[in-house]
């Protein structure tokens, strides 16, 4: 089995309930149909309208739609599916991990937001530091320092696609809907000094690792549909 993952993109001012009804009641059902599994539809929805997202591509990553399949090769259904419905894609195969797992009702909405966020190596850093700082020391971090309550880590093995944009990893965190508009609950601060310090400590464990530039960061509705 193999994890694809396909990040969406879609006009600024398309409908996110009318992406979201497109993606889960048309796309998933022929993804399951060519043998996906495990599907998930995260989507930039009117739920999340809230959140600031960090967007350099036009179109906009609007949606990110993630299965598990037997053999990658056999994805063109799936991709046929999915592209029928936005204004382009960028399909990775993956390898997950999940240093925190967080609780997804099968069929409906998870509860709270998820940040989906394409992140890309600092230029210099060597491959084997890259993710010994991401899969070691900025995990605690992440998670000390967040309200987070669900952290997916999507490494990309290669791109699917052409003219996918490099990016390194791709990072799903669950969070309390609050967080959108609420930067003390985004990092769990108990005070002003605390979130400074929390944020502090926060940033200077990205820029340890992290290609700012290149960075994609959308707030997204979760349907976890298996």
């Amino acid at each position: 089995m193999e994890k694809l993952v396909y990040i969406l993109y879609a006009d600024p001012d398309a409908r996110g309930s009318d992406l979201r009804s497109a993606l889960v009641e048309k796309a998933a059902p022929a993804i399951r149909d060519a043998g996906g599994s495990e599907i998930r539809v995260n989507v930039n929805d009117e739920d999340v309208a809230a959140g600031t997202p960090i967007h350099k591509l036009d179109p906009p990553v609007r949606a990110m739609v993630s299965f598990w399949l037997e053999n990658a090769d056999d994805r063109g259904p799936c991709e046929s599916a999915l592209d029928a419905h936005v204004a382009g894609l960028s399909g990775y195969l993956v390898a997950e991990s999940r240093p925190l797992i967080h609780d997804a009702p099968k069929g409906g909405r998870t509860p709270g937001m998820n940040q989906v966020t394409c992140i890309a190596k600092k230029p210099g850093l060597s491959s084997d530091e890259f993710f010994h700082i991401w899969n070691g020391d900025h995990r605690v971090v992440a998670i000390e320092t967040q309200s987070t309550t669900g952290y997916v880590r999507n490494v990309v093995v290669r791109a699917l696609t052409r003219g996918a944009p490099p990016w390194t990893g791709i990072v799903e965190e669950t969070f309390p809907i609050g967080a959108l508009t609420d930067p003390h609950i985004f990092y769990d601060a108990s005070s002003a000094d605390d979130y400074q310090k929390r944020l502090a400590r926060m940033m200077a464990s990205c820029e340890r690792f992290l290609d700012f530039e290149p960075m994609e960061c959308t707030h997204m509705s979760e349907y976890y549909l298996g």
